[in-house]
């Protein structure tokens, strides 16, 4: 069984630690996993309680008018996705890759085979597994748009941008920044980064960066898409 209750404060709590090194329910694009749990939940998640659920509940809701058009099958199940159901699966992925791991790559049941044979399928599996075991892993990253808002229009808005690209983390480029009039003379700063998602919480980040009380008053995901 996966998620059960999202309206309880466990249910809550297991979809925030489910989200602690996801940025989606399933996989690395939004899907209808994400649509079924958000359409279960009554709001946006308590950011000080569960941020990392409040953090996905916000990007998830930019893709509200194009739910239908996500992958995935649709259902109103949500106990098919979590931690359980997860494991689960890993667990049989496990098995059945040592499974074909230990096929008979060259089609031969025949004991008798001549010690030459051997030696040679030996070697080949010896280079398969091999070959297997340096197959490069794809790292998931993301591209992200912030908008990070000032407190006034004599905020000094150079300091702001000096203190925000002054963080620095393993997995996080920052790119390039413009500053966007929201009305009373008042600019925001817009700024681009790209994240490895196993490395950076945005979230965390997001509190880093309005950690600098003189200057940020807010800051938002404007945008989010994977690599």
């Amino acid at each position: 069984m996966g998620f059960t209750d999202l309206a309880s404060e466990t249910g809550l709590s297991a979809l925030n630690s489910w989200l602690t090194t996801r940025s989606y329910i399933v996989g690395y694009t939004p899907s209808q996993a994400d649509v079924a749990i958000y359409k279960a939940l009554s709001g946006t998640p308590d950011a000080a309680k569960y941020p990392n659920a409040a953090r996905w509940y916000k990007n998830i809701h930019s893709y509200e008018t194009d739910f239908e058009t996500l992958p995935g099958e649709q259902s109103t199940d949500i106990s098919k996705y979590g931690p359980e159901v997860v494991a689960a699966a890993e667990v049989v992925a496990a098995a059945e890759e040592e499974e074909e791991e230990d096929v008979d790559l060259f089609g031969s049941d025949d004991e008798e085979e001549d010690a030459e044979k051997e030696a040679l399928a030996a070697k080949r599996l010896a280079e398969y597994r091999a070959k297997k075991a340096l197959k490069p892993q794809t790292i998931a990253k993301s591209v992200v748009t912030l908008d990070v808002k000032p407190w006034d229009d004599e905020t000094n808005m150079d300091e702001l941008i000096a203190n925000v690209k002054a963080i620095e983390k393993d997995g996080l480029v920052w790119g390039a920044h413009t500053l966007v009039p929201v009305g009373y003379g008042i600019k925001k700063l817009q700024i681009n980064l790209v994240v490895e998602d196993e490395k950076i919480s945005l979230d965390e980040l997001q509190q880093e960066i309005e950690a600098d009380e003189d200057h940020v008053q807010s800051t938002d995901i404007a945008a989010m898409q994977k690599l």
